[in-house]
This record gives structure tokens, C-alpha cells and sequence, in this order.
């Protein structure tokens, strides 16, 4: 390819192709005609001598070459985009859709006020919540299937804050914490008296687990003291342990900004844990190439401003 007669508007293509992997919903995006994005993703094809889309049984995907040389093409129209735009934008006039990965849990704590601030302030704004599969967002912000990615990732912020994840350009903003507390019902057995370490191991518990493990850090805690206890329910979301604590004899240990937002707050009895756990920080997340972006740069901003997260820095 002779970059120097390449036609850089290609690239505004081969991005919004890359996004959508849809022809009609690209051509939506660049508010251009089909045949004008087939088009251009012929020419593109031909100079880059590859395929950049294939037909398979669940639909268009990208192909290797193009997850390749996506990430520099979004990075560099995002720098573009940030330096060529105007610093004061009207954001109750701008049009743009992002996608957050979060789990249940912390949508149910944020989207609501979010969802209230962007009503008010950027009405053509919308917000698209997506899965958080195996709990890491890299991938998902890597290859832009998310715009951000908010949740509790310690292993991911320790190494980004340690300068280890030096081949991954993601950059991340603490948002608040919360400390593990125990919860159960309000005639509970056990909301009458003190909840010492023999009574919390000889309870049974619902274990809130996203990976399946039969066990989390409180047993580990426990095996130190020479204590265990028995976990009767397994569940992969927070919002099913309220349920479960709040309907049976069941107690679990939930980080405390969440029994503020759960529906159940009122049924429920809120206890100190015998014993000490580490405090579960939520993080933000997002690629560099998404930095310098205006808009994004505002919802950012705006997530920071949600009393959810002010009230629990």
C-alpha cells in the first residue's frame, strides 16, 4: 500500500465498521448510505490486502489483521477527534451512545442517578449496559466492544498503578469503596445477639460467587483462625443473595455501598464481621484511545459527580 495516495477517509470507515460490525448500522453511524460503506470497504480491502470483515455463522467479524491494526486506527481518530474539536461543546445537543461493562450489582447503584444527571444535562445521550464476562474488561476495552468498564478489578488496578501491564494502554479513576459487612433478615436467630466467630461459622451462608469458586476470601479468613463454615447457596449475583438473606435463615457478606442501593435494605440487619477482610474498592476503566474524547472525557466526569460515588469515596 502507498500511504501517501491512501484515502484517510477509509479510516473513518474501517472505525465505524470495526464498531459496528454491521454494514447498514456503520453507515447509520457516519450518517452515510449502505452502498457508500460497501463501497469504501471494498477500496479498503484492496489496499490493505485483506478482508477486514468475514461472513461466519453468527454473523460479520473482524479479521485478524483488522483487531490488529484497529487499536492505532481508534487511538489516532481519537487524538484527531480531541485535538480538532472545539473545547466548549454543547453536550445537551450532542448525539453519541457509550457502552458500560458492569455487573448488576453496581449498575443498580449507579445507573439510576446516572441515568437522571444524562436525562437532564445530555438528553441525546444513551447508555448501553453489556456484560462483564470473567470479570476482566481488557479484552473488552482492547477490541472497543465497551467505551468503559466500572466494577471491583484489584488484581488489574494493582498492576496498572505497578506499571506491570506495560503492553495494555488502559488508564483507571477510583470511584469508592465499601467495607464487607454481614447481612440477615430482621428475625434472624442471630440479629438479637452479638455476631462472635463461632456463631457467624455456624450459620448457614449464600456465597456470592462471579467465577463459581465454592469459596471466597471470608473462608479464607476463617481456615487462618482454624474456623470454617458451611456455604448452602451458591450464587453468581449480588442481587440473588439480598433475595435469598431476605427470604431464609441465610446470612452473607456483601461490600457496604451495596445494601444501600438493594431493594431489601429495609428487611435487612446489618452486622460488623467477627473478623477483618480487605475493603472492596470500585474502579473505572478505560482505553487510552478514548482519553483525550470530549464526550467521553464528560461522561467520565459525570459518573464522578453521581452522589453514589460521592457519597462513598
Amino acid at each position: 500500500m502507498n500511504f501517501q495516495t491512501f484515502d484517510l477517509n477509509l479510516l473513518r470507515t474501517f472505525d465505524a465498521v470495526m464498531t459496528e460490525q454491521n454494514i447498514t448500522r456503520a453507515a447509520e453511524r457516519l450518517a452515510t448510505t449502505q452502498p457508500a460503506v460497501s463501497n469504501a470497504l471494498k477500496r479498503l480491502r484492496e489496499a490493505v490486502n485483506d478482508e477486514i470483515l468475514v461472513r461466519t455463522a453468527r454473523g460479520m467479524k473482524p479479521t485478524a489483521r483488522a483487531e490488529e491494526i484497529w487499536p492505532t486506527v481508534r487511538a489516532a481518530l481519537a487524538a484527531l477527534e480531541g485535538t480538532l474539536s472545539p473545547q466548549h461543546f454543547d453536550i445537551s445537543t450532542t448525539k453519541a451512545s457509550f457502552r458500560i461493562a458492569m455487573a448488576d450489582s453496581t449498575a443498580n447503584l449507579l445507573l439510576p442517578q446516572l441515568m437522571e444527571r444524562i436525562r437532564k444535562e445530555a438528553p441525546e445521550i444513551d447508555i448501553r449496559m453489556v456484560p462483564l464476562p470473567g470479570r476482566d474488561p481488557r479484552p473488552q476495552l482492547l477490541n472497543a466492544d465497551a467505551d468503559l468498564a466500572v466494577g471491583s478489578f484489584p488484581g488489574i488496578v494493582a498492576q496498572l498503578r505497578e506499571g506491570q501491564q506495560r503492553d495494555v494502554t488502559l488508564h483507571h479513576q477510583r470511584l469508592y469503596s465499601g467495607e464487607p459487612m454481614c447481612i440477615m433478615r430482621k428475625d434472624h436467630p442471630l440479629a438479637q445477639q452479638d455476631l462472635t466467630i463461632d456463631r457467624y461459622s455456624d450459620a448457614l451462608h449464600v456465597l456470592v460467587s462471579f467465577s463459581g469458586s465454592p469459596s471466597g476470601p471470608a473462608d479464607d479468613m476463617l481456615a487462618t483462625l482454624g474456623k470454617s463454615r458451611r456455604i448452602a447457596l451458591t450464587v453468581n449475583q449480588f442481587s440473588t443473595a439480598f433475595h435469598m438473606v431476605a427470604a431464609s435463615d441465610l446470612i452473607a457478606v456483601v461490600p457496604h455501598h451495596l445494601i444501600e442501593a438493594s431493594e431489601f435494605k429495609d428487611q435487612l440487619v446489618i452486622r460488623a464481621l467477627p473478623f477483618q477482610l480487605p475493603i472492596v474498592y470500585v474502579d473505572m476503566l478505560w482505553h487510552e484511545r478514548d482519553m483525550r474524547h470530549p464526550v467521553h472525557r464528560w461522561l467520565r466526569e459525570t459518573i464522578m459527580r453521581v452522589p453514589a460515588v460521592v457519597e462513598h469515596e
